[in-house]
């Protein structure tokens, strides 16, 4: 696990493809020989709820039949309507005892094969004892419901949040919009005529609690109307 310092401001491979197990809402399946299934009954618990997945070791209890080669398929959207919704894609492979059953009442057990990352950031593999010691994020079951009660509620507050971004943007930027909140920040797209821009407003320190998030951010806040009078900082 990656100790908490105030000098990291993003989520490392591992917590970001962790943050997403958490937070889905569905999956798809694709296993040898079978038609694709779309699982969107994770019943809240994510995909980690779901499935339990374990080294290559024998942990699988024994069985007569081949193993079946499956594969888990997440996408991760963004809850906002920005460009380009897609953020990431999470793709496991592995084996299974027995053919995927989307109606079984008990969570399954999958031998790790593969863990894959893909996102603007490029095409990453993580490790099972990585996803398994990156801390769960507090904030990434909660992201969708604030960014989208920002929009609704707060829009106002967003350009407030354009004061701290550096380079300032220029005037040919359309708006801008919340596109990711996590643990570490809160990540803005600013959209151009031709082109967009991700900027990074990093928490001063990373959030351990929910109960911490409405702070961070209200701290934010509070840097922004400071940076909109720098000469209060001489009075």
């Amino acid at each position: 696990m990656r100790p908490f310092s105030a000098r990291a401001t993003q989520p490392t491979p591992a917590e970001r493809m962790r943050s997403i197990l958490i937070a889905a809402h569905s999956m798809t399946v694709v296993s040898d020989g079978l038609d694709p299934v779309e699982v969107h009954r994770l019943d809240g618990t994510g995909a980690m709820g779901h499935i339990h997945l374990h080294e290559p070791s024998g942990t699988v209890p024994a069985h007569p039949a081949a193993p079946v080669p499956v594969r888990l398929e997440f996408t991760d959207v963004a809850p906002t309507p920005v460009r380009d919704r897609l953020r990431a894609r999470v793709t496991l492979t592995g084996l299974l005892a027995a053919p995927y059953d989307a109606d079984a009442a008990d969570s399954i057990c999958m031998e790790f094969g593969q863990a894959v990352l893909d996102d603007r950031g490029g095409r990453t593999f993580v490790t099972l004892s990585a996803l398994e010691a990156a801390a769960p994020d507090p904030v990434s079951v909660h992201e969708a419901d604030m960014l989208t009660h920002l929009m609704d509620s707060h829009s106002e507050l967003v350009p407030l949040l354009l004061r701290l971004v550096r380079p300032r943007p220029d005037r040919t930027m359309l708006r801008a919009l919340p596109v990711a909140l996590d643990r570490y920040g809160i990540t803005l797209r600013l959209e151009y005529p031709r082109t967009r821009r991700d900027v990074r407003l990093p928490f001063a320190t990373p959030v351990t609690d929910m109960d911490q998030a409405g702070p961070r951010i209200h701290a934010l806040l509070a840097a922004a109307r400071r940076a909109s009078h720098p000469n209060r900082l001489l009075a």
